[in-house]
């Protein structure tokens, strides 16, 4: 299994909770260490069966793609059985574990296939503990406490894999949000958003957020918004660009809507809508052109 770092962590009050409900008692963590040798002897053909699995599975085995990578998870998936055998489980072995979740939702590796490998260790564990402790009584003894330290093992795991999931997610969407809302600095104190797609509620409330901060964040005296892009405009859209309007001049700059077409243009009158308080241009340049001479600049020839 790979390592990586988690945001995710446990504190005391956790651990011992976690330990009371998969009832990993002192008990078994002494029973696991006194079988540190019985871990030794089979840690290479464990592993080796261990890996057999998930390289001899078309779906698994694309997470291990050369031989380099093979022989480095090997040795980290020793070290993490010698682990089961140390007779502790307190907070750094707790998240020493978190870190397997982090790293599987880092390369892809979902869920079922960490269920399904454990499935084939737990298995493995088993077959040598009853091959070797000949008191039926303690062999079962035994692999309970390695059942229960994997069980409590896999769900620190699986929730690290749900928090870094969720964080990935989030990232996704954020990056999302800043793409679908482009807010570009044409010059001095003028800002530019072109509106591209459906504007909803959600959205509307989005690209007024992203307006104002960007406002605050350059200054700016005068920001364009381009609705060339917008496809349908009606009452509600045309309701949260007057919105948008008023809140830029809170902040006292000054809105220009571009990409006003025949077509819209009509529409809104039909609607009776009054986007009077802004300036429009039916052309992007003929806004840029307006917005640099609001803050007192002026589109020029280049002198010969």
């Amino acid at each position: 299994m790979a390592h990586d770092a988690s945001q995710f962590s446990v504190d005391e009050r956790e651990l011992q909770s976690r330990r009371a409900f998969f009832e990993l008692t002192d008990d078994d963590l002494r029973r696991l260490a006194a079988l540190r040798p019985f871990a030794e002897r089979h840690l290479d053909d464990i592993t080796e069966a261990f890996y057999e699995l998930l390289l001899g599975h078309l779906e698994t085995r694309r997470f291990f793609p050369d031989d380099a990578t093979v022989r480095r998870v090997k040795a980290m998936q020793r070290q993490y059985f010698l682990g089961l055998f140390d007779g502790r489980c307190d907070l750094a072995y707790a998240q020493n574990r978190l870190r397997v979740g982090a790293a599987h939702e880092r390369i892809g590796m979902a869920p079922k296939w960490y269920i399904g490998a454990y499935r084939r260790y737990l298995g493995l564990i088993l077959d040598r503990v009853f091959e070797e402790v000949g008191d039926p009584v303690e062999a079962r003894a035994a692999y309970q406490s390695v059942q229960k330290l994997v069980a409590f093992d896999m769900s620190l795991a699986l929730d690290s894999y749900i928090d870094a999931n969720l964080q990935t997610l989030g990232r996704h969407q954020a990056a999302i949000r800043e793409l679908s809302t482009p807010v570009i600095r044409v010059h001095d104190q003028v800002l530019l958003l072109p509106l591209i797609g459906t504007i909803d509620s959600q959205r509307a409330e989005q690209v007024m957020e992203t307006v104002l901060m960007r406002i605050t964040e350059e200054k700016a005296e005068v920001i364009i918004i381009d609705i060339a892009g917008v496809p349908v405009v009606d009452t509600e859209v045309a309701d949260h660009l007057l919105k948008t309007t008023a809140a830029v001049r809170l902040l006292g700059a000054r809105t220009i809507l571009t990409g006003i077409t025949a077509q819209v243009a009509r529409t809104i009158i039909q609607l009776g809508v009054d986007i009077s308080a802004m300036p429009t241009r039916a052309r992007l340049a003929d806004g840029i052109e307006l917005a640099l001479s609001i803050v007192g600049k002026t589109i020029a020839p280049k002198a010969v």
